[in-house]
């Protein structure tokens, strides 16, 4: 790990104007991930701001019906939070799915949303990676790639985006609040928080330099059957091959997200559309234009599966 400089925040604009002030700071809160990346010298930045004491760890009702959720609430309060049980199954059920209860218990919703691809080749400093040194090639393209992305990948990139939670939050229509610098704010729809890869698969997010998440905001309850499926080599503490947020209506309409497949959670709202003729319609268009490899063209039949299992309970 390289010598790092080091300072609390007391305000959220604070730890926003402290990682503007400093060339190649960041924030730090659970540090699940970070930390990890910061002792293989992928991420080496010269300043760590500690947000943990800047109070935006509460989950409240707002104003509309839903909920705001800070975004130093830990993985394991919210999974557990009663509201979220009742209203929001889906994105309970998608926390339990990930991690381990230590790493629940440290990792905060922000830090869950900023984590980055767990590709091997990312993580392998003597390898190639667009993602990690721009502009020095991709090692999955013609590589060990069974886990990587089917849909929104690009010559650049083909990795995938490691988060349960914000698959749920994609199904949820969830929004991202933030602070700046200069104290200005904004809201940022989930479907536009992430990117995909295109030439500049480096940069995971829209967010801006010093950007600072502080909550992330539900809608009102959307009712419906909310189930959460992840298939996975192993039975816990391992990353989706294909994962499925759904949240079913009576009437057989809803919504569904998929996480394993791309750089972002993975969610077509046309193809929503398509949920009274049956899984196999769904799928052909939430996998509309997919460019498999041959080690992981599993994983379209594997959605199509997985989709038809959690209607199949859903309507049960």
């Amino acid at each position: 790990m390289k010598p790092f400089s080091y300072e609390r925040a007391n305000s959220p604009a604070q730890a926003a104007a402290a990682v503007m002030a400093k060339p190649n700071a960041k924030f730090v809160a659970g540090g699940t991930n970070l930390l990890d990346l910061m002792k293989l010298q992928i991420e080496t930045p010269a300043h760590l701001v500690d947000v943990n004491g800047i109070g935006l760890d509460r989950i409240e009702p707002t104003a509309a019906g839903g909920l705001r959720i800070g975004a130093l609430v830990r993985n394991a309060d919210l999974a557990t939070d009663p509201r979220v049980r009742r209203d929001y199954a889906v994105l309970s059920r998608a926390l339990v799915a990930g991690a381990s209860g230590q790493l629940r218990n440290m990792a905060t919703t922000a830090g869950n949303l900023l984590q980055r691809t767990r590709c091997p080749y990312f993580y392998d400093t003597n390898m190639p990676c667009n993602k990690r040194v721009p502009g020095s090639g991709c090692s999955a393209l013609g590589g060990y790639n069974r886990q990587h992305a089917i849909v929104g990948g690009s010559e650049a990139c083909i990795a995938v985006h490691p988060s349960d939670m914000a698959v749920a939050l994609r199904a949820l229509d969830a929004t991202v609040e933030t602070v700046r610098a200069d104290g200005a704010s904004r809201v940022i729809p989930i479907a536009d928080f992430h990117r995909l890869p295109g030439t500049t698969p480096h940069i995971d997010t829209n967010l801006q330099q010093g950007e600072l998440i502080t909550s992330v905001t539900l809608p009102a309850p959307a009712g419906g059957t909310q189930l959460y499926h992840k298939v996975r080599d192993r039975a816990s503490y391992a990353f989706a091959l294909v994962s499925v947020a759904a949240i079913v209506q009576r009437d057989g309409s809803g919504r569904v997200a998929l996480g394993g497949v791309a750089h972002k959670p993975w969610r077509v709202e046309a193809a929503e559309g398509e949920m009274p003729r049956g899984p196999r319609a769904v799928s052909a268009r939430l996998l509309a234009g997919a460019h498999p490899t041959r080690e992981n063209e599993f994983k379209v039949p594997l959605v199509e599966r997985t989709l038809a299992g959690v209607l199949n309970q859903a309507r049960s």
